[in-house]
């Protein structure tokens, strides 16, 4: 067991506009983050659900936004929650919860930095992040290895729950290797810029990886049955 490191001061905190779950809990976007929270905990009734993979098929459909503010709800629930930013390549949690990425996860893969020592302290109470550190040259490797299977075995025995923010499916290998290595994967679709063919082709490499795809979010999408229409900024 391990506790994260926290600072002898807490500053206030300062929230981007994408966690809208934390400027506007009572929005129909913060409702529908507290639905998928639902629909997530009710999926999993034989099994207990540690480890939740959040990717897209391609860049730019909201991936980050729906894993930082699905860690919030679950988090407001009463769970211990760790959010883990995996993409060593474009990384963006940092700025998400202005936090310091100087040490991360690529730190600790390359074992120049412990576990508890990587972990932030969010101001949102049970909510903590791993950045993704400085990127490294061989992200996808560095996934693959054992270092990394040790280190999900040391989370899941401190946090009920740890939330992999992921690469994009169909640019690089990365999530295809994480979703193999985690309880559930969730695949996030822009209606506005995902292409059918791409979706498919990220469902296909999902199953061919074998993992467990828990359900897809639609970003960009009007509700069926009212006038009004929602975004995830």
């Amino acid at each position: 067991m391990f506790h994260s490191k926290k600072s002898k001061k807490k500053k206030p905190l300062k929230l981007e506009r994408n966690l809208v779950t934390i400027s506007d809990s009572k929005s129909i976007i913060s409702e529908q983050f507290r639905t998928i929270r639902t629909n997530i905990t009710f999926s999993v009734t034989d099994e207990e659900l540690k480890t939740l993979l959040v990717t897209s098929s391609i860049p730019g459909e909201g991936k980050s936004t729906n894993a930082a503010n699905i860690g919030v709800v679950f988090a407001q629930e009463g769970k211990k929650v760790l959010i883990v930013d995996a993409d060593m390549r474009r990384p963006t949690l940092h700025h998400t919860f202005r936090l310091s990425n100087t040490d991360g996860l690529s730190n600790v893969l390359i074992r120049k930095q412990t576990v508890q020592k990587a972990i932030q302290e969010t101001a949102i109470v049970g909510l903590y992040v791993m950045t993704s550190g400085p990127l490294p040259p061989n992200p996808s490797e560095l996934l693959a290895s054992k270092t990394m299977e040790a280190f999900i075995k040391v989370v899941e025995q401190e946090y009920d729950l740890i939330i992999f923010d992921s690469p994009p499916l169909l640019p690089v290998t990365d999530a295809q290797i994480l979703s193999h290595k985690c309880n559930g994967t969730l695949l996030i679709v822009d209606m506005n810029i995902a292409k059918k063919a791409d979706v498919m082709k990220a469902k296909a490499s999902l199953t061919n990886s074998q993992a467990k795809i828990m359900g897809v979010v639609l970003n960009n999408s009007a509700l069926p049955g009212d006038h009004y229409h929602y975004q995830y900024q």
